[in-house]
């Protein structure tokens, strides 16, 4: 149960409610609802990491399931598992980030790539700042605007996970698909 009530979104200012237009009815918009102004911010934000980042969809959604894991966000986890399926990740590769969270990523599992990249988000949620050589790695693989939506996603996730287990936000009865 949720630590403080969720909004009524029938409150909330015209341009939140213009923003959820065409997102799914979820429990983490009626909770951020209260965070007045702050949250179109955070939608927004949201938004442009999803909808119109340069950063590759899949690479994009192993990020945030790594991010959710390592938060143990449960309901982070369980929303972008179906968003990481509709992005194309396959369910080995979706298992596998989930299953490796609290060790090193599964070489097998995912290309040079994807392992810089769960390296480097394990890095940045666990210790703040990566490592130089996995930095420089990262960096070399990826074009500056996706190099710093990689962080913008990483960052935006770790809020999404502490605002969801800090107010102990429900998975929607049903899940929403």
């Amino acid at each position: 149960m949720a630590r403080i009530p969720y909004f009524d979104l029938d409150q909330a200012t015209p341009a939140f409610r213009d923003m959820l237009a065409n997102r799914p009815p979820l429990n983490i918009y009626r909770m951020v609802a209260h965070g007045g102004p702050s949250a179109e911010g955070f939608l927004a934000l949201g938004s442009a990491i999803l909808r119109r980042s340069a950063l590759d969809a899949q690479l994009r959604e192993l990020v945030i399931l790594r991010v959710g894991a390592l938060c143990d966000s449960h309901y982070e986890v369980f929303q972008h598992r179906r968003v990481a399926a509709q992005a194309g990740v396959p369910a080995a590769k979706i298992d596998a980030v989930l299953r490796q969270a609290q060790g090193e990523p599964e070489a097998g599992a995912f290309s040079p790539l994807e392992l810089d990249v769960l390296r480097y988000t394990d890095a940045v949620v666990r210790d703040v700042k990566a490592p130089q050589a996995l930095f420089d790695a990262v960096a070399a693989a990826l074009p500056h605007q996706q190099l710093i939506e990689l962080m913008m996603t990483i960052g935006f996730y770790m809020l999404v996970s502490r605002l969801l287990e800090n107010l102990e936000v429900d998975l929607e009865d049903p899940p929403v698909h």
